[in-house]
């Protein structure tokens, strides 16, 4: 026997996911679990038995369904597989895939679309961030198609604008988690910060690296991962994580001075291999934490303090924007909101199916 489970596919920004709506999945988190793992194909390195795309980025979902909360319309409910193995991460969230959260909503009836142009309120449930999402409906139709241009994608597509509206200890309740803005563990300078997305922020060099690598370079280098691993769950520990061994959180992050006119370097880790270009929702805590005073970021390339500061982040695939508006009135910079660009384009809608066989054994 086989479980029927209406599913839509979709690009978001630099990644893929299928979305479902809360109503149709069920309550029961190990269930929920269970499906997830047989619908993407994992544990697989393949996935051959599934619909997922054998990588991190390509093994993703959203969990939608109308919001009870006042001002938002939806909440946005992110589950990371990984394809080799059998757990499902529900601790981050991902600003990629919330690209495809307000198509998705007015795709599906939960929000109506508006002649033009339509702006859905979402709330991220895995971290408690609210975002607003604007996107092109002319007709009241969701349109895909469009000139906008994101490194990683091929093409362009119809622009999605993402304004992040308080991300700032998205985890922890602060930017900086331990109250420090720099903390050295195992003799490494880092900034521990959380806004959107928990990091840990290092120099490049003091890990033996340019900071330039190709993703390639980065995920063969397995001495590389052996020394950041340590490092990540000692940081998890000083974040309030616990042990964060099979957690996706704190991303770590290598820095480096920027070399084609962006703010800053940036490679990112997912965490156990390299990301193919950046996470948004990694972006804007870079950005949020590189425009903070005493930094490793700071430190490194030292941006000048302005209301609206345009943050460009140089990675693998090329460039990242991120609009971060600032609070100047008071003795230091303080960070308002986060914008970012992000694009989607909508693959399939219609069933996925589950064994049945694959449920744990008292979900009937």
């Amino acid at each position: 026997m086989q479980r029927r489970i209406r599913a839509t596919m979709m690009r978001g920004g630099t990644s893929r996911a299928l979305y479902f709506e809360a109503k149709d999945m069920p309550a029961d988190p190990a269930v929920r679990d269970a499906i997830l793992l047989a619908a993407m194909g994992s544990p697989d390195p393949r996935q051959i038995d599934g619909v997922g795309g054998a990588t991190f980025l390509t093994s993703k979902n959203a969990i939608i369904s109308p919001s009870k909360e006042k001002g938002v319309d939806v909440d946005y409910f992110f589950c990371q597989v990984t394809p080799d193995r059998d757990t499902v991460d529900t601790a981050p969230t991902c600003g990629n895939i919330l690209a495809g959260v307000g198509p998705f909503a007015v795709e599906r009836g939960i929000v109506p679309a508006q002649d033009g142009e339509t702006r859905v309120r979402i709330r991220a449930v895995n971290t408690g961030d609210l975002i607003e999402s604007v996107f092109r409906t002319p007709g009241g139709q969701v349109e895909y198609e469009g000139d906008a241009a994101i490194d990683g994608v091929p093409g362009t597509a119809a622009p999605i604008l993402l304004n992040f509206m308080d991300c700032l200890g998205s985890k922890t309740g602060k930017l900086f988690p331990t109250g420090n803005v720099v903390d050295v563990i195992d003799g490494i300078e880092v900034t521990l910060a959380d806004a959107a997305m928990p990091v840990m922020m290092m120099r490049a060099e003091a890990m033996g690296k340019t900071g330039y690598e190709t993703v390639k370079e980065l995920d063969a280098d397995k001495e590389l991962f052996a020394r950041l691993e340590p490092i990540r769950k000692k940081a998890g520990l000083m974040m309030g994580f616990g042990d964060v061994t099979d957690k996706v959180i704190p991303k770590p992050v290598l820095l480096a001075q920027p070399r084609a006119g962006g703010t800053i370097s940036s490679r990112y880790f997912t965490p156990h291999s390299t990301h193919e270009a950046h996470a948004v929702t990694g972006a804007v805590c870079v950005a949020c934490a590189t425009l903070s005073p005493g930094t490793v970021g700071h430190q490194m390339v030292k941006p000048a303090p302005e209301a609206l500061k345009m943050f460009t982040i140089e990675h693998p695939a090329g460039t990242i924007d991120v609009a971060v508006t600032m609070d100047l009135s008071g003795a230091a910079p303080a960070i308002k909101a986060a914008g970012i660009l992000r694009t989607a384009r909508l693959l399939f809608d219609g069933t996925v199916f589950v064994a049945e066989g694959k449920m744990p054994k008292d979900a009937a």
